[in-house]
C-alpha cells in the first residue's frame, strides 16, 4: 500500500515531494496529523450547544412568563413576541406531517454528526453547528411538549409584522442554511479544499 501512495504520489505521503528515497516503514505507516480538524469539531459543537441553549432558556422563558398573556410589543406593531405553539415545521408550515417533521429533524442531527468526522472548514463548521442547535431545540419540542412524544407542538414567539411567528431554533436553521448557500456558491467544501465549477 506505501508503495502504491509513492508512485501516485499523494500530498499526504512523504514520498510526495519526489525525492524518491526510500522512508522507514513506521514513518511511512503513520496518517498525517490534522488537529484543525478537531478544533472545528469543537467549534461545531460548542456552536450548536449555545444556539441550543440560547433556544432551550428563551422558551422555557416564554412558557412562563408570556404565554396566556397579551403580546408584548418591541417595536410597536413591527415586531412583537407573541407566544403561540406550532405543531408544523418552521412558520407555522405543514401541521399535519409533524411526526415527518421530528424524523427529518432526526436525520439532519445524524447526518451532521457523520458529517463532522470530515470536517476542516471553520465557516462549514459554523454553518452546521447552526443547524444542530436549531434542530435540536425544535426535536426537543417534538418529543417533549404535549400533545404527546415525536407530536409536541414547537414553540414560537418571535412576531414580525406580516410574517409567520418563529423562534430561536428556526433562525439558527435559516442562518446555517443561508451560509451553507454561500459557501456552497464559493466553492468551499466540508473538508476544507476549494472548488470553481
Amino acid at each position: 500500500m506505501a508503495e502504491a501512495e509513492r508512485i501516485i504520489g499523494t500530498p499526504d505521503t512523504p514520498d510526495a515531494a519526489g525525492d524518491g528515497q526510500e522512508r522507514p516503514e513506521a514513518e511511512q505507516a503513520q496518517p498525517p496529523e490534522r488537529p484543525e480538524g478537531r478544533r472545528r469539531i469543537a467549534v461545531l459543537f460548542a456552536v450548536a450547544v449555545f444556539a441550543y441553549l440560547l433556544d432551550l432558556v428563551s422558551k422555557m422563558i416564554v412558557v412562563a412568563k408570556l404565554e396566556h398573556h397579551e403580546p408584548i410589543d418591541i417595536l410597536g406593531d413591527w415586531l412583537r413576541l407573541a407566544a403561540i405553539r406550532n405543531a408544523g415545521a418552521a412558520f407555522g408550515v405543514g401541521e399535519a406531517f409533524t411526526v415527518i417533521f421530528t424524523v427529518i429533524a432526526a436525520v439532519v442531527i445524524v447526518v451532521i454528526a457523520r458529517l463532522a468526522r470530515k470536517l476542516y472548514s471553520l465557516p462549514w463548521a459554523v454553518a452546521l453547528g447552526l443547524l444542530l442547535g436549531g434542530a435540536l431545540g425544535n426535536l426537543t419540542d417534538r418529543i417533549f411538549r404535549s400533545p404527546g412524544v415525536f407530536e409536541g407542538a414547537v414553540v414560537d414567539f418571535i412576531a414580525p409584522k406580516h410574517f409567520a411567528v418563529f423562534n430561536l431554533a428556526d433562525s439558527a436553521i435559516v442562518c446555517g442554511g443561508i451560509l451553507i448557500v454561500i459557501l456552497s456558491f464559493r466553492g468551499l467544501d466540508p473538508d476544507g479544499t476549494v472548488h470553481r465549477d
